[in-house]
């Protein structure tokens, strides 16, 4: 079980300041723990030593980066259990899924371990003229300055594992607000980290709420901002942060299609579409909201997705056998379920769930879903999706992009021509064929277009955003 309280950390230091931040269980509905909340005062001076911390860190060698980086990993796996039981009562993820995200904790920190000892410059030949003899040029990566993070609640483990392993492997010092609704697992980090040898101010993580956490936007001092939250925050972060840097992982509304030759396998497709859509209850930016069959195989995939759908089980998440766990509370669960109910108004069908009971709500399919309804066009984040079909693949490519978002898509054909044609066509960040969008493994680029974000996360992206170029030209004689 969780321990009754848990200290912030400022400047790698733990500190009991109070228990004002109560966490539940999310199945539940009772207080788990308390942990310590950070006011204007301990932000601003935990920013002033990121501040100090920056020579420092600076100075600190990439081999000492990747031994941080080593005994975090080490940690993590000795504490594994502890991890995922954390993940799944404060965030009400199913086990068997908050386990993956500690596996995923772990490969974003390894990953981060063999960068942090590459991160190199170039040469640059500058004789490109007569004026120009006898010049060479040198580029290497310097840490850009102290970075403010804020993370969400739905993947507070491996969201905030994006963060901060490229920061310690870029060499920059951090103050981390984690989501208020789940601190815990980033507290458990912030425990690990400080048994190492970091400097001073190198970290801080202070649970804030968000009315009083300005500073992590606005303070000058920080050169770097990454986000990962709703678009509307977002945004409006953005046009607070000044001239910082800004990283922004946002929402969607994640389609799949499904082509016409996939008739032989549609066992595998509606295994993968289920998963995609209601894996932690559909609170995932790239779960599978819209689901796009062509016409010739329709009838078949949504007589077996409704079966699929039908048969996963909802209840606690402590229990191996549950798929979809509570929602991360009983005010977005009444969200979703006004938006659905104003889609059946305006003429869509259930096909499958549509059960609601606080915070709890059952994996739903439906058809007809008017594309003008909130439900279809903004980001519903639970256990929805909406089955429609097509006839033409061109078309459908074109419904794909007739939305505010583009972070993902995945697109399930055999047609190698298809596949190149969603590639160049889909105005998303990533395309995945042949599997569903919600797929991602940590080292690759991840992020989106329109709505949906601004720059890539994926551990190498992110420590280049966290780094500089620095240009030095040397005269070979004078």
């Amino acid at each position: 079980m969780l321990n009754k309280t848990y200290p912030y950390y400022l400047a790698n230091v733990a500190v009991a300041a109070n228990t004002d931040l109560e966490v539940t269980d999310k199945f539940s509905g009772e207080v788990a723990t308390r942990v310590a909340m950070a006011d204007a005062a301990a932000i601003d001076k935990a920013i002033g030593y990121a501040v100090e911390a920056m020579p420092a860190m600076r100075a600190y060698p990439p081999f000492k980066r990747q031994a941080v980086l080593e005994h975090c990993v080490k940690r993590f796996r000795e504490r594994y259990d502890e991890l995922a039981l954390a993940l799944c009562i404060e965030a009400g993820k199913p086990i068997n899924d908050s386990k993956g995200e500690v596996t995923r904790l772990i490969d974003t920190f390894k990953v981060a371990a063999e960068e942090s000892v590459r991160i190199d410059g170039e040469i640059i030949n500058l004789e490109i003229s007569p004026r120009a003899k006898g010049y060479h040029g040198y580029v290497k990566r310097v840490p850009i300055g102290p970075c403010s993070f804020i993370s969400p609640f739905n993947f507070p483990l491996n969201l905030t594992a994006h963060k901060v392993a490229p920061a310690i492997a870029a060499g920059v010092p951090f103050v981390l607000k984690p989501a208020s609704r789940t601190p815990v697992g980033a507290l458990i980090m912030g425990e690990i980290l400080a048994e190492t040898d970091l400097p001073k101010g190198a970290f801080s993580i202070l649970p804030a709420h968000r009315d009083g956490a300005d500073l992590f936007t606005t303070d000058e001092r920080f050169k770097l901002l990454s986000f990962t939250g709703s678009p509307a925050v977002g945004w409006e972060l953005k046009k607070k942060a000044g001239k910082k840097k800004v990283i922004l992982e946002l929402g969607g509304n994640a389609a799949a299609i499904v082509d016409g030759d996939q008739g032989g396998k549609l066992d595998y497709v509606v295994d993968r579409l289920a998963f995609g859509a209601f894996y932690q209850s559909g609170q995932s930016c790239i779960g599978v909201q819209r689901i796009l069959v062509h016409a010739k195989i329709y009838d078949a995939l949504r007589e077996k997705l409704i079966a699929k759908t039908k048969s996963l089980i909802m209840g606690d998440p402590k229990d191996e056998k549950t798929f979809v766990g509570p929602m991360i509370s009983e005010s977005e669960s009444n969200r979703l379920a006004g938006w659905m109910e104003r889609a059946v108004q305006a003429g869509a069908k259930i096909v499958a769930g549509g059960k609601v009971e606080g915070a709890m709500f059952e994996a739903t399919l439906l058809e007809g879903v008017k594309r003008d309804t909130d439900l279809y066009r903004k980001e519903a984040f639970g256990p929805v999706a909406i089955l429609e079909r097509f006839d033409d693949f061109d078309a459908a490519l074109a419904t794909v992009n007739d939305s505010d978002f583009g972070l993902q898509a995945g697109v399930f054909t055999d047609s190698l021509a298809h596949a190149h044609r969603a590639w160049d066509l889909l105005d998303v960040g990533g395309v995945v064929i042949n599997d569903v969008p919600s797929f991602r493994v940590d080292n690759m680029p991840y992020g989106g277009v329109k709505d949906s974000g601004l720059g890539r996360e994926g551990v190498r992206y992110a420590i280049e955003d966290m780094t500089e170029m620095r240009l030095m030209v040397m005269r070979e004689t004078w």
